[in-house]
């Protein structure tokens, strides 16, 4: 019987019941606090929510009239500034000479200091009368988009707005002579530097502004200056910069479209044109063998840039003599032919030969380009023949007429096939009988034909 109750007790200790496990509740009267304390803070809340709501109404009317404001102010000074234009601007004289180069000095496109004018807005040119002086006026860098759509009726905020300044921890955009005074309608900046390249800014592009300083002038408006836009590129591709316009020594890789020790360098070099003046040479006595020099990966839009900036070039006052046997060839600096003296100095143009006798003058010119270094050379008035030379300008400007090369006209091509060529002398053959038109454009008195190099000494005054 123990030994039972025994095992009855020992399973009864094993599995108590939970309800003896009684858990702790709260007492009465923290239930009390906490739900007082909840009303109280409700009631606050309740209480403050009319002037939360009324604070924040006023904030965002508040708001809402400095936006409404703040939009309309440009368009109202806009339209202010618009109805009354200025009378007067500043401009500048010539524009910057590309490209420009970090560290170098800004010039125009005739390698001078930029110059600042104060002009009239309607005739631009400077006012004879009433003009302010002196005035104080700021250099600045704008962003080469401003304006937009070219428009010219910028304000004066739209320009402040569009001034570029500095990188984060770098110098001044621009250095030297920012500050400038104004006098007599005209200020120049010798000294100006970029300190930057412009690759970082979205239009990759600068304009060079001018202004009046503000607070310095109590007047009538002054419209502001800008330039056309530009690049500006680090100093360290100035070793292989371009020049507007080259010099007849230059060399060649100054050309537009020719790079430095590039694949055309080194044809050119190859072929011993080294300077502008050699390749302005060879393409004037044979374009087509400097284009077969070039090669077939120079393009006739390459072509055609690089030509036109070498025809940029400034010729020089040089005239060569080249002497032949019935008369002396005067030649610019590039082998064109700007005039012909005969024995008896009589001054002739390409305009007074005919076919016939261009021929003979193309193949003096081809003998002087041949022994170009054995030419005399001459300025201003040409000993023992008492008539001034010719100066030497393109013929485009207006200047003398310069002898057509290549290609040959069919005319002139059948004559010199008739002709059978030149001999080794460079003398045409003697027994090609030609009608002669002298130098006036008449014909000879005599009406029977003659050999060919004769008549053209008796047109030209022989010996």
């Amino acid at each position: 019987m123990a030994a039972k109750r025994l095992h009855n007790d020992s399973e009864y200790d094993k599995d108590p019941p939970e309800d003896k496990r009684m858990r702790r509740l709260p007492s009465f009267s923290t239930v009390i606090r906490e739900a007082m304390m909840a009303k109280s803070l409700q009631n606050f809340f309740m209480a403050l929510e009319p002037l939360f709501r009324k604070v924040v109404q006023e904030e965002v009317d508040r708001g809402l009239v400095q936006g409404t404001r703040l939009l309309q102010r440009p368009s109202q000074m806009h339209n202010i500034e618009a109805a009354e234009p200025p009378s007067m601007k500043l401009i500048f004289k010539r524009q910057p000479s590309p490209p420009i180069f970090t560290g170098s000095k800004v010039e125009d496109e005739d390698n001078k200091p930029l110059q600042v004018l104060l002009v009239d807005t309607y005739n631009n040119e400077i006012p004879q009368s009433s003009l302010p002086s002196p005035l104080k006026v700021e250099v600045v860098v704008l962003d080469g988009d401003f304006p937009s759509n070219d428009h010219e009726d910028w304000t004066s905020t739209e320009f402040q707005n569009s001034m570029v300044k500095e990188r984060t921890g770098r110098r001044p955009l621009i250095t030297g002579e920012v500050n400038l005074t104004l006098r007599d309608g005209t200020a120049s900046i010798s000294d100006l530097t970029f300190t930057d390249n412009s690759s970082w800014i979205r239009s990759r592009h600068f304009r060079i502004g001018a202004r009046i300083v503000p607070g310095s002038y109590d007047g009538p408006k002054i419209k502001e200056a800008m330039t056309e836009p530009f690049t500006v590129k680090d100093h360290r591709g100035e070793l292989y910069r371009k020049h507007y316009p080259p010099t007849l020594g230059d060399e060649v890789w100054r050309l537009e479209k020719i790079g430095k020790d590039g694949a055309f360098h080194k044809r050119l070099s190859a072929a011993r044109i080294d300077t502008v003046q050699d390749f302005l040479k060879l393409s004037v006595i044979n374009p087509d063998e400097l284009r077969r020099i070039l090669g077939v990966n120079m393009s006739d839009r390459m072509w055609e840039g690089t030509h036109n900036h070498a025809r940029t070039c400034h010729l020089g006052d040089k005239v060569y003599l080249h002497r032949g046997q019935d008369c002396t060839l005067l030649l610019n600096s590039i082998c064109e032919v700007v005039g012909i003296i005969t024995t008896d100095g009589v001054m002739c143009t390409l305009k007074d030969f005919n076919i016939s006798e261009e021929v003979y003058v193309q193949q003096l010119v081809r003998e002087a380009y041949q022994n170009w270094d054995k030419l005399e050379e001459a300025d201003g008035l040409l000993l023992n023949a008492n008539v001034p030379l010719l100066q030497n300008e393109p013929v485009h400007q207006g200047g003398m007429e310069s002898l057509p090369w290549y290609p040959v006209n069919a005319e002139t091509a059948a004559l010199e096939h008739q002709m059978g060529g030149f001999d080794e002398a460079g003398a045409p053959p003697n027994n090609l009988q030609l009608g002669f038109r002298g130098p006036a454009g008449n014909p000879t008195s005599s009406t029977s034909p003659i050999p060919w190099n004769h008549a053209y000494m008796a047109g030209l005054g022989g010996r």
